[in-house]
């Protein structure tokens, strides 16, 4: 258990700094793929469950860092197909573990800009002959473009700052899966408190300049 603790010391800052990269190089993608979808999804279309969908899909935001991760160590640790993929305590449950809190901030977002959209414009370009694609491609997601970059940038943040979830089922492992928040709770653990102000300072000029470009994105639209 010693290693899926919170072990002081042990990895380096410039360790911890790569971890939290490779995190966003795998998040980042999938924020601005499903986000996107599901935000298209909950503004444009009505179906059966809708209302239970967006509940689920949001439901992240509501829960504690600390019982998100504890439902998803618990559902994990249960299934016996994730158990023989090792996903747990690793790089992948890392990734995994930053994306889904970080999820619904693009997904809320995404969902504002595309309810934004007046139907006509879309109806105008399906009397046209256009595909759902095309339209999707031509005239919606570029008229919510700047409402899904604002919520990109949150969830960015959001993910690199990701704390609870992240040790509920990566742990805090020196060189695998400590990111810069375990780093620094690493660093005040043993009185480092140079180092942990240094990584401190990191994740918070990316939460200003994460918050400027949401204020630039909503100036400019």
């Amino acid at each position: 258990m010693g290693e899926v603790g919170l072990p002081p010391g042990g990895a380096t800052l410039t360790q911890a700094i790569l971890i939290s990269l490779k995190i966003l190089v795998v998040d980042v993608p999938l924020m601005l793929i499903l986000g996107t979808g599901a935000g298209w999804l909950l503004a444009k279309r009505e179906f059966r469950g809708k209302d239970l969908l967006e509940t689920f899909l949001m439901l992240p935001v509501a829960l504690p860092p600390a019982v998100l991760g504890l439902y998803l160590l618990m559902f994990f640790g249960k299934i016996p197909f994730f158990r023989s993929m090792g996903l747990l305590f690793s790089f992948p449950a890392a990734a995994l573990a930053a994306l889904i809190p970080a999820l619904p901030m693009v997904i809320s977002s995404a969902r504002t800009g595309f309810q934004a959209i007046p139907t006509s414009l879309e109806d105008a370009a399906r009397s046209m002959g256009k595909s759902e694609i095309t339209v999707f491609r031509r005239i919606s997601f570029p008229l919510a473009k700047r409402h899904v970059m604002a919520g990109l940038a949150l969830g960015t943040a959001r993910a690199l700052g990701d704390f609870g979830v992240t040790l509920m089922i990566a742990g805090n492992i020196p060189g695998r899966t400590q990111t810069l928040p375990l780093y620094i709770y690493g660093q005040v653990e043993t009185l480092e408190f140079a180092k942990a102000n240094v990584a401190a300072a990191i994740l918070a000029a990316i939460g200003i300049l994460s918050l400027r470009f949401v204020r630039m994105m909503e100036a400019n639209r």
